[in-house]
């Protein structure tokens, strides 16, 4: 048996501390290692959230800090607020949409739109139980993973522009009703990720990418047929709330959320499609802004 030369053996890769470092191979689910919870969870968001070319580096980066915060404090924030005003304000009810809510400081009403706060504001007041829930559980579902994959900084600027994308298309296309929810983010959220869907269909898995698609047009068809009854069906509410909001919400999702949701591990700033989003929104902006002030029909 010939003698073996330890010194030109390859050293095994350790770290700083000495320990060893595992290589690719051994980090695969091979049945000789147990994968913990959050390895697993950090898995399933790889697949959902990413093409199979970037799932690699991803995992080589992937943990829980931070954690997803953007998103829960924001949940948090649109929970405190409903609470307020259904259970601790004169109405208390929880159902539907009452003087409380209507006469808040933070709803959008088109004869108070100089107080330009309400634009963004809106967003923490919600017209009853069914609507607040539905928006709760849509952005931490789809919120959640996305900053886990994304963070915070990314998905804040994809969601508040939906906010704002939504109030303002209401301003211009239903300016004479008032709006309530957090629905133009949510749906920010949604029209990023559905553009993702679609555009990497062909690197994810197959019957995967079809599910994804399906809940998302089934949710969204469904949020917006019921915002279409409550708008211009039911009589049950005394006050009507512009549906607008999920359509600009939508449309900034579907353009600058699916910039920043396509970059991953890249520099956004590089990207033209980035100059360009932001641009066609600064310009939406400013003819909001204008069309408000000297074209709007509300008082």
């Amino acid at each position: 048996m010939d003698d073996i030369d330890v010194e030109q053996q390859e050293p095994f890769p350790v770290d700083r501390d000495g320990r060893r470092i595992r290589m690719e191979e051994e980090d695969e689910p091979d049945g000789n290692r147990k994968l913990g919870c959050c390895e697993k969870f950090q898995r399933l968001v790889s697949k959902w959230m990413l093409p199979e070319d970037h799932r690699k580096g991803y995992m080589e980066r992937a943990n829980c800090c931070p954690p997803p915060i953007f998103i829960i404090l924001i949940s948090i924030g649109e929970l405190a607020v409903f609470i307020y005003y259904a259970a601790w304000k004169p109405q208390k009810q929880w159902v539907t949409l009452d003087e409380g809510i209507w006469n808040s400081p933070l709803t959008y009403k088109p004869d108070e739109r100089q107080e330009a706060w309400r634009f963004i504001s809106y967003m923490f007041v919600h017209a009853g139980v069914e609507h607040i829930l539905g928006n709760l559980v849509m952005q931490l579902l789809l919120g959640i993973p996305l900053e886990l994959v994304h963070k915070g900084f990314e998905v804040g600027m994809v969601y508040l522009a939906g906010v704002l994308a939504g109030s303002l298309a209401s301003s211009i296309f239903d300016p004479l009703h008032a709006l309530v929810g957090a629905s133009g983010g949510v749906y920010a959220l949604i029209g990023g990720y559905f553009m993702n869907a679609v555009v990497n269909f062909r690197e994810m898995i197959p019957l995967l990418g079809v599910f994804r698609i399906l809940v998302i047009v089934v949710i969204v068809g469904t949020d917006v047929g019921f915002a279409f009854y409550r708008r211009f069906v039911s009589h049950d509410d005394v006050k009507k709330v512009s549906f607008v909001a999920h359509f600009g919400g939508i449309v900034a999702g579907m353009t600058i959320g699916y910039v920043f949701f396509s970059a991953y591990n890249k520099k956004l700033l590089k990207d033209p499609r980035f100059w360009l989003c932001i641009v066609g929104y600064v310009v939406f902006v400013i003819f909001a802004i204008l069309f408000n002030i000297f074209l709007s029909p509300a008082p």
